[in-house]
């Protein structure tokens, strides 16, 4: 409901100004719910996720369309994409994922001002009756216990 309510979300006259992913970077662990950050894009849990696990890649700078982030952020964004999925393999040993972006407010993009593509780890029955009768959506483990989870299982991390 919070998000329906757009909780965290800056109204589209302020996108540019007070973007959440740009906010987010300067944070510290755990409070950012960034998982991994890279030299030109982080991972950060989706604040309302579609499933538990439910992955953002954003690049830092403040661009909203995929055709102008440039050929290092690109191969960023791929790479912690992968390394996104192998890291949610690891820990919840989910049976497949939804990846994607939306492009534009059209499309589903809640932050349309800034590029972040989702990584939603999917298993056999996630979807049931809660989020139709109950109008919501069970998730087993806080956002903090998650990211603190998927941070310690990222790939090169000390175990």
């Amino acid at each position: 409901m919070a998000y329906i309510k757009g909780a965290n979300r800056p109204s589209k006259e302020k996108q540019d100004t007070e973007c959440p992913f740009c906010r987010v970077p300067e944070m510290a662990e755990p409070e950012s719910l960034i998982v991994h950050r890279g030299e030109t894009a982080y991972v950060v849990l989706n604040l309302y996720p579609y499933n538990s696990g439910h992955l953002l890649v954003c690049p830092y700078r403040h661009v909203a369309d995929y055709t102008d982030i440039d050929d290092v952020e690109a191969a960023e964004i791929a790479r912690l994409t992968q390394q996104a999925m192998a890291t949610l393999r690891a820990a919840a040993a989910p049976h497949g994922f939804n990846i994607g972006i939306n492009q534009g407010n059209i499309a589903g993009a809640g932050v349309a001002a800034h590029l972040h593509q989702h990584v939603v780890p999917r298993w056999g029955g996630d979807i049931n009756f809660m989020p139709i009768v109950g109008g919501t959506k069970t998730m087993p483990m806080l956002l903090e216990q998650t990211r603190d989870l998927l941070a310690e299982h990222w790939p090169g991390t000390q175990q």
